[in-house]
C-alpha cells in the first residue's frame, strides 16, 4: 500500500495509456468507444495532476466525442430505422460471400454449421447502411422455421441485429411461418428479451401476422 500511495500517479498514467491502446484493439465498435472514454477520463486526471493542460483539453474533447457516439449507438441498438432486413435467396452469391468472409468466426460459435442451400430455407441479411452486420438462416417445415444460423459480425457483437428479423414479423408471416424454433442450447438472454419463450433446451417465438 505504501508503494502504491507513493506511485499512484505513475500507475494511473500507465494504466490509462494501456487501456487506451487496448481499446483500439477491440473489434466491437461499442466496446471500443466505452473503453476509450474510460481511458481518456483516467488520462484527464493524470494530466491534471501534472498540470499538462493541452493533454487535459485533448482528452476532454475525446471523452465528449466518445460519449456522443456511445449515446448514438445505444439509441440505435433497438431502432428499426437504423437497420434494414433484406430477404435473399439461400443460394444468393452475396450471401455466400458473406458466409465465406466470416466463415472462421461463424464456426467458432456454430462449429457444426454447413451452408447447404435448399428450397425450404429462408435467408436474411441485416444491414446498417451498406454494411452487412448480421445473417439469419432458417429451414422451413410447414408453418415452423428452425434457426440454422443467427450470426452477428464482430463490430456489432454487443448488439442483436437478428432481432430485427424477428420483430419485422411480416417477413416471416408472409412466408406462412407461425413459429420459430432455435437449436437446443443456444444462449437465451437475447431471445428472452425479444419475446421468445423457453421450451426445453430451445427457444420458441410465436409469429403474429
Amino acid at each position: 500500500m505504501t508503494w502504491l500511495a507513493d506511485h499512484w500517479l505513475d500507475v494511473l498514467g500507465w494504466g490509462g495509456s494501456a487501456l487506451l491502446v487496448y481499446s483500439l484493439l477491440q473489434a466491437s465498435v461499442l466496446r471500443l468507444r466505452v473503453l476509450n472514454a474510460i481511458a481518456c477520463v483516467l488520462l484527464i486526471v493524470f494530466n491534471t495532476a501534472l498540470e499538462v493542460w493541452p493533454m487535459v483539453g485533448m482528452n476532454v474533447v475525446l471523452v465528449a466525442i466518445n460519449t456522443w457516439f456511445i449515446v448514438r449507438l445505444l439509441r440505435d441498438r433497438h431502432d428499426e430505422t437504423a437497420f434494414e432486413v433484406l430477404e435473399v435467396g439461400p443460394a444468393d452469391e452475396y450471401l455466400r460471400h458473406t458466409l465465406r468472409v466470416h466463415g472462421a468466426d461463424i464456426l467458432k460459435f456454430n462449429p457444426s454449421f454447413v451452408h447447404d442451400p435448399s428450397d425450404d430455407q429462408g435467408a436474411f441479411l441485416v444491414q446498417k447502411g451498406d454494411e452487412t452486420v448480421g445473417v439469419v438462416l432458417l429451414r422451413e417445415n410447414g408453418d415452423t422455421a428452425d434457426v440454422l444460423l443467427d450470426y452477428v459480425t464482430p463490430r456489432f457483437r454487443d448488439f442483436s441485429p437478428g432481432e430485427f428479423v424477428w420483430r419485422k414479423s411480416g417477413l416471416l408471416a408472409g412466408r406462412g411461418i407461425r413459429r420459430v424454433v432455435t437449436p437446443p442450447g443456444m444462449v437465451g438472454a437475447y431471445y428472452e428479451r425479444i419475446g421468445f419463450t423457453a421450451r426445453g433446451d430451445a427457444w420458441v417465438l410465436d409469429v403474429t401476422g
